[in-house]
């Protein structure tokens, strides 16, 4: 048998392209393979939860209405299948003057990109959140959380409904294009497809290569390492706490984040990870070391951001040092507090060069589409990316 389509990764943005795929395409046959026995295993079902709402980036930008619209789909979505959302709101608190210049900046950004904030002072951000300190705060009521993997189940579950093919725990161990398909191998199984999107996530370089397409970029994997607090200490806060971001980063800063359950998280910091998917402390990887150690972009990088990436991991290694993170905003913790947490790895797309990729990177063959960076927030924004990466293909 020929599928219509082939989806490779079986996280957010490949569940959301094959929904999409199947909306726009009523009766398409198509397959969907995911390597790991459950669907959102890894990014998707490693992240803080968070329904981001879209104010950190430059007006107008893709970025910027792709998040709006995403939280708009995510809470719709979570809704028409009984998933538990809770739009909690966050603050954003600057806790000195340089902060607080950010912070009015930001405020700008916010009302630039139609996204509804409030400044707060220092009392009344400590109305707010009686546990928290700072100078100033934005609130923005918009924010959510949900269990993005319970997400992933229900997509997989309309993917199923719409009459596709799901196969889970099927690696890909080879792709190769004709003119008519393009035959992609697992093992000892073929699949046989017109057109092939691939959304491998922290194998999208590995994946592309595979099939030929051509690549200037290598994904780094960065840990973000959490903890969690305690069960007594669950009352601390009404909203999420966000620090306000350092503009020349990538990474959104420690921050203490509810959870759909009832707990709250504390991260996540952003270090060099030595395996692609090593969530344990301590995991190793040789391919995904030597692999990076062999490219270029990788030193460039690492000698732009040496201070960054000493202080992350000087965090990662002394408690003390996360926690001074946490302090800053929320003085009352103490290191008894930080209790261990699973960690998350984000796929960072760096160009030869060393400059992160913080838009959308594509490969292209003639039958294949490689989606080889999504930006954050790549779980908010899935279902508008979906639509996107579709019309790319049925275009």
């Amino acid at each position: 048998m020929v599928f219509d389509y082939c989806v490779i990764g079986g996280g957010i943005v490949g569940l959301a392209t094959a929904l999409r795929l199947l909306e726009s395409r009523p009766g398409a046959s198509l397959v969907l393979l995911e390597k790991e026995t459950e669907l959102g295993a890894h990014q998707t079902g490693h992240n803080s939860g968070v329904i981001h709402s879209g104010i950190y980036y430059p007006p107008g930008s893709f970025k910027a209405q792709l998040c709006r619209r995403g939280a708009q789909a995510t809470i719709e979505f979570a809704a028409a299948h009984g998933i538990p959302v809770d739009v909690c709101g966050k603050l954003l608190v600057a806790t000195d003057s340089a902060e607080a210049a950010r912070m009015d900046a930001l405020y700008e950004r916010a009302r630039d990109n139609a996204v509804e904030v409030e400044r707060l002072d220092a009392a009344q951000l400590r109305r707010r959140e009686p546990h928290i300190r700072g100078v100033g705060a934005l609130h923005v009521p918009s924010t959510g959380i949900v269990d993005f993997r319970v997400i992933a189940r229900a997509m997989g579950e309309s993917i199923r409904a719409g009459g596709a093919h799901v196969e889970l725990g099927v690696e890909v161990t080879g792709v190769t294009e004709a003119t008519d398909a393009v035959t992609i191998t697992a093992g000892e199984r073929r699949f046989r497809a017109g057109r092939l999107v691939v959304c491998a996530g922290l194998q999208a370089d590995r994946l592309a290569r595979m099939a030929g397409a051509r690549t200037d970029f290598q994904i780094v994997p960065f840990r973000g390492e959490y903890y969690r607090l305690p069960a007594a200490r669950s009352g601390l806060i009404k909203q999420l706490i966000y620090p306000i971001p350092d503009p020349a980063l990538p990474f959104l800063g420690v921050h203490l984040t509810r959870t759909i359950d009832g707990g709250i998280t504390v991260g996540p910091n952003a270090v060099l990870g030595f395996a692609r998917e090593g969530y344990c402390k301590g995991s190793f990887r040789a391919r995904d070391v030597a692999t990076y150690l062999r490219f270029g972009g990788m030193w460039r990088m690492a000698r732009t951001n040496v201070r960054t990436g000493a202080r992350e991991l000087r965090n990662s290694i002394f408690k003390r040092g996360y926690l001074r993170e946490c302090r800053r905003y929320c003085p009352e913790l103490t290191v008894s507090d930080l209790l261990p947490a699973p960690a998350g790895i984000r796929a960072q797309a760096v160009l030869r060069d060393g400059s992160l990729v913080h838009d959308f990177l594509f490969a292209e063959t003639s039958r294949t589409l490689h989606v080889c960076n999504a930006p954050s927030p790549a779980a908010t924004s899935a279902i508008p990316i979906g639509e996107m990466i579709a019309a790319k293909l049925t275009s």
